[in-house]
């Protein structure tokens, strides 16, 4: 089984559109929708996680490219600006998933995208503003 986090980018045209139910139903797809952003006759942002099979992963995206469905991973929207970051940890306490996690030896922060959710709650407890979700 394989895991992404990705971004799905809808055309205002998709949004009234069962794509997700689709994932699920024809490519065996478990979706975990970690962040929407969907407005009827607008642009709909979606941060998902899939789990599945290579087959029906690699079918699933070809389906979203098919329709018109931009993916990107969401490594893509999440930016660590580590020469802004003075390590102060602040971060550290509101990251949910330990993305943000600092190393004990030398007190540095350290930035895993790969469990990062794009929770936004790094944000405003950053003073030197390090962290940035393109969302």
């Amino acid at each position: 089984m394989q895991k992404k986090r990705i971004v799905l980018n809808y055309p205002s045209r998709l949004v009234d559109q069962p794509v997700i139910s689709k994932l699920v139903k024809d490519y065996d797809l478990i979706v975990n929708i970690m962040r929407a952003r969907i407005t009827p006759k607008e642009e709909g942002r979606l941060v998902l996680e899939l789990t599945g099979k290579r087959a029906g992963m690699e079918a699933g995206f070809k389906y979203l490219s098919e329709i018109g469905v931009k993916v990107q991973p969401l490594a893509q929207d999440v930016k660590w600006h580590e020469d802004r970051c003075t390590h102060c940890t602040a971060c550290i306490s509101v990251c949910p998933t330990k993305a943000l996690d600092v190393e004990r030896t030398n007190m540095e922060v350290s930035f895993k995208r790969d469990k990062c959710i794009a929770c936004e709650l790094c944000i405003p407890v950053c003073p030197y503003q390090a962290m940035e979700i393109l969302f």
